[in-house]
């Protein structure tokens, strides 16, 4: 499992940036790579990529989210992956957004692309886009204020 951890400061306010971020299905106008986000109900995704000229699909389930705190998810199938999105209220008009993810590189290139440190850009490249996304629209598209408790991890 690799990790990579990258944050960026968003020039609007924590409910906006949240709320952008819940609508999973924008995701393709500032992920590079991600061709379609369908939210299949409150907590299930199915994506399509195209990285590299590695096209996948896979489902990932919602497992913790909080308003204006966090998004956690893991997929469901294979690339195994996971993550966490938190948003920092740094003042009234600016956001910290910072991405955790954890995944498991498949066969060689995804390994050395690892180690050259592709994985870690792209999402620092992502949350850059992410940034001027809503800092252009000056508001979210949309938003879902639905809160999903972490499972317990003691069944």
């Amino acid at each position: 499992m690799s990790d990579t951890i990258e944050s960026v400061d968003v020039e609007a306010p924590i409910t906006a940036v949240y709320n952008q971020w819940t609508q999973f299905e924008t995701f393709p106008q500032f992920m590079e790579g991600v061709e379609e986000v369908r939210q299949l109900d409150p907590t299930h995704t199915h994506w399509k990529t195209n990285i590299a000229g590695v096209k996948r699909e896979f489902d990932a389930t919602i497992t913790e989210q909080h308003p204006e705190e966090r998004v956690a998810w893991k997929s469901d199938t294979e690339p195994r992956h996971a993550g966490v999105v938190t948003f920092h209220r740094l003042d009234d008009t600016k956001t910290r957004v910072t991405a955790q993810m954890d995944f498991e590189p498949e066969g060689l290139a995804e390994q050395v692309g690892d180690k050259a440190g592709v994985v870690s850009r792209r999402v620092k490249g992502d949350l850059k886009r992410f940034k001027e996304f809503i800092e252009e629209r000056g508001t979210s598209t949309g938003a879902w204020r639905g809160d999903v408790e972490r499972p317990d991890a003691s069944r």
